[in-house]
């Protein structure tokens, strides 16, 4: 029997997951991976509420601001990087943590990755041209045309995910789709996926706050450091472009909060419905402590 496990804390944004995983690491004595897409980035901090110096005192981490906006990242280089570093780590750890709101990264460590052809880097400055100067409704139109079926499923307010589609079927001539399915899980670990849920109207409230205190510590100063890259895919994210709308002055001040609040309610109500797809994962209430989690499982 597989002796080494990971357990992995999903959950929507604002719904207390930094501080349960760091709460379970202290009692396995051991790290976290985050596989936040979000945090890779050392230019973003306040925006994509990385944990505070003292969180990542208090802990190992891994994945947390190692990449710069300028190096592109996929979803396969985490997923190779991620594997990489669990090896090493059940060397010495019979538990790690794993933690974060990006379902797809965590997926791709937890069941594998669907294999997909080389592309050829022009098809994805064609397609971010596209998005620039005809919006992301050009794309949404171009991969309903060439992939219907992955168009049925895919996040079409998401420009990172209609690009890389796109860009797989531009440059193999064929569906994005047909590529899915071919993944294998590894074996050397068993996985624990525990989802944190709050009722509705407790959640937002709760990303409104988190908004609330990103704006007092400093979210517009980052945003503007940040707009003169405006078009890098990284910075293609809640907290960020409604900021740029407003220094395009597009938004008003104002106008601005609200938007950031709106959408990233959105963001974690499509969060919530991709883990609502984790039927072997055992489902915490918000506030929970480490030891009312424990009991669940142990």
């Amino acid at each position: 029997m597989n002796s080494k496990r990971l357990l992995y804390v999903a959950g929507p944004t604002a719904s207390g997951k930094t501080s349960l995983a760091i709460a379970l690491a202290l009692h396995f004595d051991t790290e976290i991976l985050s596989c936040d897409s979000r945090q890779f980035y050392k230019e973003m901090s306040i925006g994509t509420a990385v944990p505070s110096p003292e969180e990542l005192a208090a802990v190992p981490h891994h994945f947390i601001q190692q990449r710069s906006i300028h190096e592109p990242y996929s979803v396969g280089a985490f997923q190779r990087e991620a594997m990489d570093c669990l090896e090493s780590l059940f060397k010495t750890k019979d538990t790690i943590i794993l933690v974060g709101g990006s379902g797809l990264y965590a997926d791709a460590l937890i069941d594998g990755l669907d294999h997909f052809p080389e592309v050829d880097p022009a098809f994805r400055k064609q397609l971010n041209n596209q998005l620039e100067q005809e919006g992301i409704e050009a794309l949404v139109t171009r991969l309903k045309n060439v992939d219907p079926e992955y168009h049925q499923k895919v996040d079409l307010g998401n420009p990172h995910r209609l690009i890389r589609a796109l860009e797989i079927c531009l440059s193999s001539g064929l569906p994005y789709s047909s590529f899915l399915g071919n993944k294998k899980a590894p074996t050397f670990f068993k996985t624990q996926k525990i989802v944190l849920q709050w009722d509705r109207p407790t959640l937002y409230e709760r990303i409104n706050q988190r908004v609330d205190q990103m704006v007092a510590a400093g979210l517009e100063t980052e945003a503007r450091s940040l707009y003169p890259n405006k078009n890098v895919n990284a910075l293609q994210t809640v907290g960020y472009r409604e900021w740029f709308a407003h220094f395009d002055g597009i938004l008003g001040r104002t106008a601005t909060l609200e938007e950031i609040k709106k959408n990233t309610r959105r963001y974690a109500k499509r969060q919530t419905t991709w883990f609502k797809r984790y039927q072997d994962a055992l489902l915490v209430s918000g506030g929970s402590s480490v030891e009312d989690v424990l009991r669940k499982f142990t």
